[in-house]
Order: C-alpha cells, then structure tokens, then sequence
C-alpha cells in the first residue's frame, strides 16, 4: 500500500476519483521531495559499494528479522553520517542516506525491494518520523 518516491513525482492514494493529498499538501511534499532528491545525488558518490554489498547480505539473510536489519542500517546511517559536511542538518542526512541506501540495495538485487521498502520504512517511523511531521509543516503554504 505504500510508495517510494524520491523523485518528486506524484505519490498518493486515489479515493473516489481523487489524489488522498490536498493540493498545498501534494505541493509542499514536491518541493521537499526535490531538495531530498538533490541531496541524495551529491550523498549517491560518497557511498562505497562494500557498505550497499553489506547491506545487501543482511537483507538477503532470511534469518535476520527486520528489527535486526533496521538496526544494522541504522548502524551504517550512523557511520556514514560522519563523513557528511557539518553544515547539513543531521536528520536530513539521515533521511537522504536511508532513502539513497534503499535505491541502491533495490538496483543492486531488485528482488529485494520489497523487504528493503519496508525496512527503510520502519527505519524512518522510528528515527525520523518527528523531523519529517516537523519538515512538512515548517514549509510555506
């Protein structure tokens, strides 16, 4: 039932003909989508294939659950984040580099896209859930 977009392309539900996102809502979500989506491809080179490589042997291990897994990429969240330039915020990078993560791991085995959708998605609920509730309000209707 859920989406991935980092694009900044549509996403949402229809109900009853109608996209389930108000038109300021669906535009304040591009704006921010656009941004993250800059971001990502400046963070997309600083990551090594080794870490995607690691991260792809966790998700492809069936015996891990996805807390276990979530917190494995909440580890790797944090290392990178070190290698990040000061200035950004720590929980927008956060957010770019589990979105980033997530991509590459789907175009490296693409089967795995959708227990790597729903990791990426438990991951952001737990540690990014207040920033994005407070990102999507900060922005200008």
């Amino acid at each position: 039932d859920d989406e991935l977009q980092t694009d900044g392309n549509r996403s949402g539900h229809f109900r009853n003909g109608e996209l389930g996102l108000s038109p300021t809502n669906e535009d304040v979500i591009r704006i921010i989508a656009a941004q993250l989506a800059e971001i990502g491809d400046q963070l997309d080179k600083e990551i090594q294939g080794r870490v995607v490589n690691d991260l792809v042997q966790h998700f492809l291990n069936e015996n891990l659950s996805t807390e276990e897994i979530t917190l494995h990429m909440s580890r790797v969240v944090r290392e990178l984040i070190r290698s990040i330039p000061s200035d950004m915020e720590q929980e927008k990078a956060m957010l770019v580099l589990a979105m980033v993560l997530t991509k590459k791991i789907v175009n490296t085995v693409p089967s795995l896209l959708h227990r790597v959708f729903n990791t990426t998605l438990n991951y952001m609920n737990q540690q990014l859930h207040n920033y994005i509730v407070e990102m999507v309000s900060a922005q200008p209707a």
